[in-house]
């Protein structure tokens, strides 16, 4: 029968998903059959897709596309492959932020900021003790190589001012706005809505502390303005910036872009 096997179509001689990973694979291989991994053997029908993945080997480009594609469906894959995408400011949001969509397999992303990884940055942001002295540009880029090498990656160690906005992001579909501070946020997003007309911004405010989980939302202030987090808790004396409150928003942050490169605007 034909079947799809690490992104090629082949026509294989065997009743099981299980019998195909023996005559292809090694027995601990693992299986992922039709986007859902398998424990247990299952008959295979034509044209089923299967991914047989050899267990600590980085794959070929074709084959962990073929994997991502069946764990993520080919048509949201293939348009989440699509997307560019630009974060700004690579502190708690943004590098968590990066991360979140290196996993996904967003096609281009550009990371920006212009300053170093530091021993206090470690408590919430993705970053090592390895990384302390480089630029986080630098030190998140050679992260995400580490999670898939077939992304292109973008990057800008500058400070971003009103005016080198519109030459850092015009290429980019969306920006990631995931700067600390109040009057950095709305600098980025007034100057952005105001110069890249096409462009749609997923921006964060409130996630200080260890409040209720469940205050953090997404919100569409505008029709190309998203807007995470409680929009109250922000950082002071008192009440700082810890890991869970900061992914939490910036796993809100990174699903609003998913959204919206899969075409769903809505919230």
């Amino acid at each position: 029968m034909k079947i799809t096997v690490n992104g090629k179509e082949i026509e294989l001689a065997c009743q099981t998903a299980f019998e195909a990973r023996d005559q292809l694979g090694n027995p601990t291989d693992i299986v992922i059959l039709n986007g859902f991994q398998i424990d247990k053997d299952c008959t295979l029908n034509e044209y089923d897709v299967l991914s047989i993945i050899q267990k600590g080997v980085m794959p070929k480009q074709e084959e962990l596309e073929s994997m991502m594609m069946a764990r993520h469906t080919p048509h949201v894959h293939q348009k989440v492959k699509k997307g560019r995408v630009a974060i700004a400011g690579l502190g708690g949001l943004g590098s968590n932020i990066a991360i979140m969509l290196a996993r996904i397999g967003v096609g281009e992303m550009l990371l920006v900021d212009f300053d170093i990884v530091e021993p206090s940055n470690l408590n919430r942001q993705s970053y090592y003790i390895s990384h302390l002295g480089m630029p986080k540009t630098a030190a998140l880029k050679k992260q995400i190589e580490e999670i898939n090498p077939f992304i292109k990656i973008n990057t800008k160690t500058v400070k971003i001012t009103e005016e080198n906005i519109k030459e850092l992001f015009s290429e980019y579909d969306i920006i990631c706005e995931a700067f600390d501070k109040p009057n950095q946020k709305s600098m980025l997003v007034n100057t952005a809505l105001e110069q890249l007309p096409e462009v749609k911004i997923v921006s964060a405010s409130g996630m200080a502390g260890f409040d209720s989980s469940n205050l953090i939302k997404t919100i569409r202030p505008m029709k190309r303005l998203y807007l995470c987090g409680d929009l109250e808790n922000g950082a002071r004396v008192g009440k700082g910036l810890m890991a869970p409150r900061v992914q939490i928003c910036a796993g809100h942050q990174a699903n609003m872009i998913l959204r919206l490169l899969v075409g769903q605007e809505d919230i």
